[in-house]
């Protein structure tokens, strides 16, 4: 078995790479050629979670599990609020062939999934991005959305000012050609905004339908329980809604469900996948003024496939530990 640790995963697995591997496994997801369980959460008596993501990328093909600790409060130990494995396995003997970082893989994957989204749904011209959240989803944002739409304007607004300062003032020399502004309150950092990103764990609605103007685009990617809730019903009502993955959006989005039960609108209400719209069954935006919303709850698949171009890597290239395991 090859264990690889964070940095590895960094010198190996690109955001440029991430962005198109994505791509691609969202259209296979979308074709039904994954085999994707919902992933479960196993409460561990306070605010912390372990959460289990197991999958196969093809009958017979690369399969395997992400392991992951949610902490909440890790940030403010310095630490990823997301820690654990990716363990991947032989498809021929069922020996595991690897152990990769999760969060690594996790940070890099959930942003390429974004701005691959963003890339199809938002307007072309689009220059303002929002932040709601200042933590590593944030940093990886940031980076992605940049690849895809030509940014100058960030607005950034997290728990406090001053922790939208800090995002800002860590930020600002890696990208010189972009101003950024804090916020005190989501409303004033999204009013002018074309793209807007929520990356939170909040149980409480964050951002509301009403603070959204005609033509943005919104990317919906904190909340991946049920027990968390970003946005409010109304935007999703006001918005062409597509999803990662049908089943798990309603199941485990708060939003949807709730606008679901209340009757607020039906399950056509999605438009259908991301996956969809990269292979072109279904269209995207048609018109400038519509709001589109990405809602994003992450699938196995993600990981794998970026597990399984990371392992390959890896063994061209020799890197990471060998470690017998029987």
């Amino acid at each position: 078995m090859l264990v690889l640790s964070g940095k590895n995963v960094l010198e190996l697995l690109s955001m440029e790479n991430a962005i198109q591997i994505i791509t691609s496994i969202m259209v296979k997801v979308s074709k039904g050629n994954c085999i994707l369980p919902l992933r479960n959460a196993v409460d561990l008596g306070t605010s912390n979670k372990l959460g289990l993501m197991p999958g196969a990328l093809s009958s017979g093909g690369t399969y395997g599990v992400k392991v992951l600790s949610l902490f909440p409060e890790n940030p403010s130990k310095g630490l990823s609020s997301h820690l654990g494995l990716i363990i991947l396995f032989d498809p021929l003997t069922g020996i595991p062939t690897a152990a990769i970082n999760a969060d690594a893989i996790t940070a890099i994957r959930t942003a390429a999934a974004t701005a691959a989204a963003t890339n199809v749904l938002s307007r072309i011209d689009s220059t303002c991005l929002t932040l709601i959240g200042t933590g590593e989803q944030a940093v990886a944002h940031l980076k992605s959305i940049s690849l895809v739409r030509n940014i100058s304007k960030v607005e950034v607004a997290g728990r406090s000012f001053n922790k939208s300062k800090d995002f800002i003032s860590k930020n600002q020399s890696e990208f010189p050609q972009i101003e950024f502004t804090g916020h005190n309150d989501i409303e004033s950092a999204v009013k002018n905004s074309d793209i807007i990103c929520t990356m939170t764990s909040s149980k409480n609605v964050v951002l509301r339908g009403k603070f959204i103007k005609k033509g943005t685009h919104v990317n919906a990617i904190g909340a991946s329980l049920p027990i968390f809730q970003e946005i409010d019903s109304e935007l999703v009502l006001k918005s062409k809604l597509f999803v990662d993955y049908i089943p798990s959006a309603l199941a485990q989005a708060k939003e949807i469900i709730d606008g679901i039960n209340s009757r607020s609108f039906t399950k056509e209400h999605i438009v259908g996948e991301i996956g969809q719209v990269f292979s072109g069954s279904i269209m995207g935006r048609t018109t400038p003024e519509e709001i589109t919303l990405y809602r994003s709850l992450g699938v196995s698949a993600q990981d794998l496939t970026c597990a399984e171009f990371v392992l390959k890597k890896a063994l061209e290239l020799e890197i990471g530990i060998k470690s017998d395991i029987l």
